[in-house]
């Protein structure tokens, strides 16, 4: 006799599998029980390992921690072994997810990284000890939740990505501008509207992405890691200059070519515009054209919004007199209009070289967390 998996438990767990996560059976049943529920269910498979509880008790401590890895199913175990499994699996720098639903489970949930309760067949005690509670007993709702965990991670990276480039774009703007001895390239006021319109809109735009196709491909993130790891301080530094520069491109040609007040609205156009495209090069690491221009709708909303905002500033007079602005002619436009689409030129072109000198990223599966 055999208590069949739930339905979509299978591919679950297959998912888990590319996307690095070992999944492990701990049960109080029979081994053979276990044994053929696990390997139905791609649980067991290859070499991994099924120990009772009764083995589990001759294996020291630092053999036990040693190969943790290679063991898949435990049966017939008591609630101290639950506890040492938990334990050995940590010893591996492992993240480790405990889900449980009996009194029994209580110290194994309570010592894992994540406790997870059942929600309609937890007793009180487990959901007590646990640090969330599974509302539908479903193991699909898990992964589900893992995948919405890395897109919303995903997409904090990205705001803050574009949030501190942008700003530094502006801090270089004003800095440099001042160092080499221009007069300031902005107002205080036009700053401020470029922060709250073509700084926030797209941010929080960008919070709203949707996720990766590979999202479920890539091995876990270290837990140890700062959010600004892996490169993305150098990125934002880069990026940031970049805009600044460009910005100061702007305000130098209207300045020399024409006038004061046409060089600071050359480059505050120039600034938000440039914000608003450079906020399509955040969405992914690839290019933009791949993931799709379209694919986040609020994107492209906060993107049209921000232009029509922006170019209505300089185009209605009684706005445009209150940001200290003025209206520009078609070569001016030209200009401010070629400098604004140069970022996505300007990261296609390194996006391309990154690929031809590194590779295309391929996320590869390696099993070393739970």
């Amino acid at each position: 006799m055999i208590d069949p998996a739930r339905e979509g438990v299978k591919e679950a767990i297959n998912t888990c599998r590319k996307a690095g996560i070992k999944t492990v059976m701990i049960t109080g049943d029979h081994i053979a029980t276990a044994k053929a529920i696990a390997k139905d269910i791609g649980i067991l498979r290859g070499n991994d390992i099924a120990i009772t509880g009764e083995e589990l008790d001759k294996i020291p401590e630092l053999s036990l921690n040693k190969k943790i890895m290679d063991y898949s199913v435990f049966a017939r175990v008591s609630p101290e072994h639950k506890v040492k499994i938990v334990k050995a699996f940590q010893t591996t720098g492992s993240v480790v997810a405990m889900t449980g639903d009996g009194v029994n489970d209580a110290p194994a949930l309570k010592k894992a990284d994540i406790g997870v309760s059942m929600g309609q067949n937890g007793t009180d005690v487990a959901k007590n000890a646990s640090d969330m509670i599974l509302t539908d007993d479903n193991f699909v709702t898990i992964v589900k939740a893992v995948k919405q965990g890395r897109n919303i991670y995903d997409n904090i990276r990205k705001a803050i990505h574009f949030l501190i480039a942008t700003n530094v774009g502006e801090i270089v703007t004003i800095f440099i501008g001042l160092l080499i001895g221009l007069k300031s390239p902005l107002l205080a006021i036009q700053l401020l509207w470029i922060n709250l319109v073509t700084d926030s809109l797209p941010a929080i735009a960008l919070g709203l992405e949707p996720e990766d196709e590979d999202i479920m491909n890539r091995k876990p993130r270290d837990s140890k890691k700062g959010i600004f790891s892996d490169g993305l301080s150098v990125k934002i530094l880069v990026e940031g200059m970049m805009i600044g520069m460009l910005t100061l491109l702007a305000f130098s040609i209207g300045n020399s070519m024409y006038s004061l007040e046409v060089g600071r609205t050359m480059a505050f156009l120039s600034l938000g515009l440039l914000e608003l495209v450079h906020s399509f090069n955040i969405k992914s690491d690839e290019s933009i054209f791949k993931v799709g221009v379209f694919k986040n709708k609020y994107l492209v909303g906060a993107f049209l919004l921000g232009i029509v905002l922006q170019v209505g500033v300089v185009c209605i007079p009684q706005i445009a007199q209150i940001f200290k602005l003025t209206p520009l002619n078609g070569m001016q436009w030209m200009y401010t209009i070629a400098i604004s689409l140069s970022p996505l030129i300007i990261i296609e072109l390194q996006k391309k070289l990154n690929e031809i000198k590194f590779g295309k990223v391929v996320y590869k599966y390696k099993e070393k967390r739970i």
